[in-house]
């Protein structure tokens, strides 16, 4: 049975390949991402394995059910990239990796953190010039601090209990309250007052019609002058014209991305010999206080090994008719 790789990395290759044995699977790799212009490849498989910037549209799903395709396995957790309805429509299962070791995503949101206070970045450079003064370097005590959290799932989670190690306050929002969090001291508060109170802000939740540009010119009116803003999730969590607005007005201290509404275009490719045509991204990246890095939090050796054999395991029992574990199936 041929899965259909898209999207595909180097890394991607040698993680599945490691743990594709005895499975009766066969895996075929392309580069490109899935949509319109390379859906007819697809041929003789049973499935597709896709990655967050592939867009399986209504059309893309056609096309698949067409060539007799009856499984969509995303190798992430979110799933806004899928139309779940034509999904449903042409009788496809999709499955996914609900939780592949949110330590990694937690850990990556702390390290932005600490590089964009301490200025480590730039410290590192400097001092490979024989650079060796503080000016400009100036940082401040995340002790003490209060750290506003939108999300408390498995990510959130994670983030919290190492922020709680730091010492911060936590405030969280989630239409879900996570018992063990409360009992270490997490208090659960309304969104606005997450905005409110927060002298540091990290977004932990999905990405959804409800809270698309969750972060916007009047929800950065809410929030304290100064407020450093993370984003490790989804990068339609932020609207990126607002967000640069409240950075040239001083209104956000700082902003560490990971992820970015139109990262299709730029993440997981190297540009260094192209001009980059989105003005905004380059906007972005030329203010001293923000820092991107290209979807890297998930990129660990755990992660990586978790996210292959959860999604082996969940092709292998939905082309045996069986369901999978871990809740990865979204889509019956």
């Amino acid at each position: 049975m041929k899965i259909i790789f898209f999207s595909a990395k180097p890394y991607d290759k040698q993680f599945f390949d490691r743990y594709n044995t005895n499975t009766g699977l066969t895996f075929e790799y392309f580069e490109t991402h899935l949509g319109p212009h390379i859906v007819n490849v697809v041929e003789n498989a049973i499935g597709v394995c896709v990655f967050v910037n592939d867009k399986l549209t209504a059309d893309v799903i056609k096309v698949l059910a067409s060539k007799g395709v009856k499984i969509i396995a995303l190798r992430c957790a979110g799933f806004n990239n899928v139309d779940l309805e034509a999904a449903k429509q042409y009788g496809m299962r999709v499955c996914r990796v609900p939780a592949y070791s949110p330590e990694a995503v937690a850990e990556h949101t702390v390290a932005m953190l600490l590089t964009l206070n301490r200025k480590t970045h730039k410290a590192y450079n400097r001092v490979r010039e024989q650079n060796f003064s503080l000016n400009g370097l100036l940082g401040f005590n995340v002790h003490n601090k209060t750290v506003g959290v939108i999300g408390t799932g498995k990510i959130g989670k994670a983030f919290c209990k190492i922020m709680l190690g730091f010492g911060c306050h936590i405030v969280a929002f989630d239409m879900f309250h996570d018992e063990e969090l409360k009992a270490a001291g997490v208090t659960y508060l309304p969104k606005e007052a997450v905005f409110k109170q927060a002298d540091i802000l990290s977004l932990h939740c999905p990405l959804t019609h409800e809270n698309h540009y969750l972060i916007n010119k009047d929800t950065m009116g809410m929030m304290k002058k100064g407020v450093v803003i993370l984003n490790t999730s989804r990068g339609g969590l932020i609207c990126t014209t607002d967000i640069i607005e409240a950075l040239k007005e001083r209104h956000v201290g700082q902003l560490g991305i990971d992820v970015y509404e139109q990262e299709e275009k730029l993440f997981f490719r190297d540009l260094s010999e192209n001009i980059i045509e989105d003005d905004t991204i380059q906007r972005l990246m030329s203010f001293p206080n923000v820092l991107v890095t290209a979807h890297q939090a998930f990129f660990t050796e755990e992660a990586l090994s978790q996210i292959s054999q959860v999604t082996i395991n969940s092709i292998k029992m939905l082309s045996a008719g069986a369901e999978p574990f871990n809740n990865a199936v979204i889509l019956l």
